[in-house]
């Protein structure tokens, strides 16, 4: 072996214990989680306190940086390019599984398809709710329909953005009940909340954890949920299925890492979830918001992540173009 060959080796030898080292290390800086949704919405009200949890569990910071646009897309698309090597996640929500099936319905390549991403782990999977402003006359959902026959495409009501988590139960809430509606999209759950707090708006189809607290002020009215059963924190309520309308759909939250990171990091974040999704302070956080803790470790998440993309694509494929 000459020098050249030696101090190659040498080289390629050294870089990749320093790999080895720093894989085994991980994580020894701070980790960053893509929010793609403005504060206030499903994602963020989740990510929050289960960032809170996880920094003592792996004894380094951990960021939610906010990444809003496109009902999620942007942070997705965000995420998907990052670097994968652990210290950028994802927390995303059921609409992330739609995006690719909504590029194929106009004819665009995707920006980015589930492939792109390795699941990690869902915290929760909590029940949605069509609420409506306090300002609104509407008592009962029947109230509501009867009003919207009445009055085709002058009730507005308020989503997260076009094929978005809030938009496709909405719409789909829509084509059973026979009614129009005009659509307001914004970039997000928590200005989409906005807009009905504000009247721009006067109905929503929300997660109840992002609703809950103006729903106890009195300022929303709760008219029906899409769970298949009473959700805990509204048992008043009805569901869409008692109330004749065979729609069901609920809002999870789950973390995601880009495709190449190694194996040894997603150990890590799957152990470390575990441990923060147990804990005290986030049960209680989540409890408070009124969403309901159901945790899935990978194998098992990603088996509920095919059977629900399927589900997904399926409803903007009833939906079709708008």
């Amino acid at each position: 072996m000459d020098r050249r060959q030696f101090v190659v080796g040498s080289a390629v030898a050294a870089l990749t214990a320093g790999s080895v080292h720093a894989e085994d290390t991980y994580p020894s800086r701070p980790i960053t989680l893509i929010n793609p949704f403005p504060p206030g919405g499903a994602a963020d009200v989740v990510a929050r306190p289960f960032a809170a949890s996880l920094e003592p569990i792996l004894k380094q910071a951990v960021v939610i940086e906010t990444k809003a646009g496109a009902a999620g897309q942007v942070g997705g698309q965000y995420a998907a390019n990052a670097k994968p090597d652990g210290y950028t996640l994802l927390v995303h929500i059921v609409s992330i599984s739609g995006f690719a099936e909504v590029d194929k319905l106009f004819g665009r390549t995707p920006k980015f398809t589930r492939a792109d991403f390795i699941p990690i782990a869902r915290f929760t999977e909590g029940p949605m709710a069509l609420v409506v402003n306090d300002k609104t006359p509407y008592k009962t959902l029947k109230d509501l329909v009867d009003d919207a026959k009445k009055r085709p495409n002058q009730i507005v009501f308020s989503s997260s953005g076009l094929y978005g988590a809030l938009h496709l139960p909405a719409a789909l809430f829509l084509k059973a009940a026979g009614i129009q509606m005009r659509h307001l999209p914004t970039n997000g759950g928590g200005p989409a909340l906005t807009a009905l707090l504000g009247n721009n708006s006067q109905m929503l189809v929300s997660s109840i954890a992002a609703a809950n607290t103006h729903i106890k002020a009195g300022k929303l009215r709760a008219l029906a949920c899409f769970s298949n059963k009473r959700a805990a924190s509204l048992p008043d309520v009805p569901t869409m299925k008692e109330l004749g309308y065979n729609v069901e759909f609920s809002l999870w939250v789950g973390l995601f890492a880009p495709k190449g990171t190694p194996e040894p990091v997603i150990k890590v974040m799957r152990e470390a979830s575990r441990k923060a999704v147990q804990t005290e302070p986030f049960k209680k956080a989540v409890d408070n918001i009124g969403d309901v803790v159901a945790y899935l470790d990978q194998p098992d998440f990603a088996k509920f992540w095919d059977e629900d993309a399927k589900r997904v694509e399926a409803a903007v494929q009833s939906i079709g173009k708008v």
